[in-house]
């Protein structure tokens, strides 16, 4: 069976991907800081019918972020499908004229330096299968910058351009790369933000391989 990776995986959306991933017949690998977390989460889909696994791993630490997607493999089946989508921390979410280079770092580090570690640990595979998805989720500040929020925003912008690259640079070889952006909170119930909605925006990225990027929302001008 292909493995869908979640990392950053959460009841909300990551619930909601597993699910519909787990129904599509992927296995799931859940990704997190917590162990707690991910084991819960994991059993909830399991009592669904879905095979999943959880995995503690900070992105911010490579070698704790590569064994978790090396378990991962190993007890569930070569990762197929790649979603990035942790969670920015609040130390992150400071004004511009407030924000320090170590703040900026920590962003980079869970934006930046996380992505290309996973990516890299997966890739290969991918491409030797011929096959495979890299899925990214940002907030509108990957495309459009927010000082209130300037070390996202700034860790954002280059996610997005690592992303944007990425999809470029694989065009041909059957790994796709898609991106979708979710300005605002995501939001039980609501008709553009609940998880479920934004689940089936992501399986539209994996299954429809020419679009690189897709919005929860248009964004206001």
């Amino acid at each position: 069976m292909p493995t869908l990776a979640i990392l950053g995986a959460g009841p909300g959306l990551g619930a909601a991907v597993a699910r519909k991933f787990g129904a599509a017949g992927f296995h799931v690998a859940l990704i997190s800081r917590t162990q707690a977390h991910v084991d819960a989460l994991a059993a909830e889909l399991g009592r669904a019918g879905i095979t999943a696994g959880g995995y503690a791993a900070d992105v911010r630490d490579t070698a704790a972020l590569t064994g978790a997607l090396d378990r991962a493999a190993a007890e569930l089946g070569p990762v197929a499908v790649l979603q990035y989508s942790p969670v920015p921390q609040r130390v992150f979410l400071r004004p511009v004229l407030d924000t320090t280079a170590a703040d900026v770092w920590a962003a980079l580090e869970c934006s930046v330096l996380g992505p290309l570690t996973a990516v890299h640990h997966v890739l290969g595979g991918m491409r030797e299968a011929g096959q495979g998805t890299v899925l990214f989720v940002n907030g509108s500040s990957a495309v459009r910058p927010n000082a209130t929020y300037a070390g996202t925003s700034i860790a954002f912008a280059a996610e997005s351009a690592y992303a944007q690259m990425l999809h470029d640079a694989l065009a041909g070889s059957g790994v796709h790369v898609g991106q979708l952006i979710v300005p605002g909170a995501i939001r039980p119930g609501h008709p553009t933000h609940d998880p479920d909605v934004l689940a089936e925006k992501l399986w539209s990225l994996h299954t429809h391989r020419e679009v690189f990027r897709d919005y929860a929302e248009p964004l206001a001008d």
